[in-house]
């Protein structure tokens, strides 16, 4: 495991805010006309919309990465960006819009960017970031060898589920119960990761209990009443709903005093007490370069589907203290990210 590195919340925002900053400002619909030589990239981001600095770090490290394989927006290559906010209805609007554009190349964020294209083609290669199963989901084959015009970069490691319990159970004081949230309509996977969840439940002595959830009244009389119980915690699963609504989870589980695990590091820095996940600055940096090999000749189906290799463990002191929970040094050490 990496050395940890301890920096400060403000010091996260401020590199968030550089990446960002590196990104410029494109418009929703790009109907400039190709230039001669220029090859052309649509790009279909799902859980952020164009102003959150979550999403723009997000498209800059792809800018960026790209820029390291001398692909230069504005340069050789033509970018258009469609941002869809975890909007289903837009979704399938700039899909069926990048679509139209004729790209060389797509880029797919989640799931769900991946279903709304290939409504629209099986032709044009899609690279995705940040999907769960993709053999599961039917986008490719097998991993090794995916066939169609579809590959990229999963986020699904399942040992993951169970880790998020485990830090649940290594706080002071422990949990005793534990409520797994998810919106039941725009949840990728969540089959499998409750099954794994469930599965590691009587190794840590914890009763899990799924509880999906369509709306911020919901998640709120879910956390209400776990509240009640003696010891309760939150597993967050990766969902666009919550990301969504990030600030309003988290908001909830402070007010109700429970403590929850969340996917992201994002999570934790917004206020968070803890998350584990992949780092999907990392994520869109590597499909970069399967967008490289496309653009120089090479085929979707002969690129294999790449597993997560980067994860971030952060936790936030600020909130441990306003819950009356202490992290144990054993967990800080091997942290990456510790938010004073």
């Amino acid at each position: 495991m990496e050395r940890p590195r301890i920096i400060q919340r403000a010091t996260r925002r401020t590199v968030l805010a550089g990446m960002a900053a590196t990104l410029a400002p494109v418009p929703l619909i790009a109907q400039t006309p190709q230039r001669d030589g220029m090859r052309r990239l649509g790009v279909l981001l799902q859980k952020f919309g164009r102003d959150d600095p979550l999403g723009q770090a997000d498209a800059a490290a792809l800018v960026q990465a790209l820029g390291a394989l001398n692909w230069h927006e504005g340069g050789n290559l033509r970018i258009d960006w469609r941002w869809s906010d975890a909007v289903p209805a837009l979704l399938e609007r700039y899909a069926a819009e990048l679509v139209a554009l004729g790209p060389d190349v797509l880029v797919a964020e989640g799931s769900n960017s991946v279903v709304a294209l290939r409504r629209h083609t099986s032709a044009i290669p899609i690279v995705f970031a940040v999907v769960a199963d993709p053999v599961g989901q039917g986008f490719v084959a097998s991993l090794a060898h995916p066939g169609g015009n579809i590959t990229g970069f999963s986020d699904y490691d399942p040992p993951i589920a169970s880790k998020w319990l485990q830090m649940l159970t290594e706080i002071k004081p422990p949990v005793a119960r534990v409520a797994v949230l998810y919106n039941p309509t725009t949840a990728a996977q969540v089959a499998p990761r409750l099954r794994v969840i469930e599965d590691a439940a009587p190794a840590f002595a914890v009763a899990v209990r799924a509880a999906p959830v369509k709306d911020i009244a919901e998640i709120e009389g879910t956390m209400k009443g776990l509240a009640r119980e003696e010891r309760g915690g939150v597993v967050i699963l990766p969902d666009n709903f919550m990301d969504k609504h990030r600030d309003g989870v988290i908001a909830l589980a402070a007010q109700y005093r429970l403590p929850t695990v969340y996917p992201w590091s994002y999570d934790a820095a917004a206020g968070g007490l803890m998350s584990y996940g992949i780092t999907t600055l990392d994520t869109f940096r590597r499909a970069a370069g399967y967008v490289d090999r496309i653009l120089k000749g090479d085929k979707p189906s002969d690129l294999p589907v790449q597993n997560p290799t980067k994860y971030e463990l952060v936790f936030n002191l600020k909130t441990a203290a306003a819950l009356g929970i202490t992290i144990p040094p054993s967990l800080l050490l091997v942290a990456d990210e510790v938010i004073e």
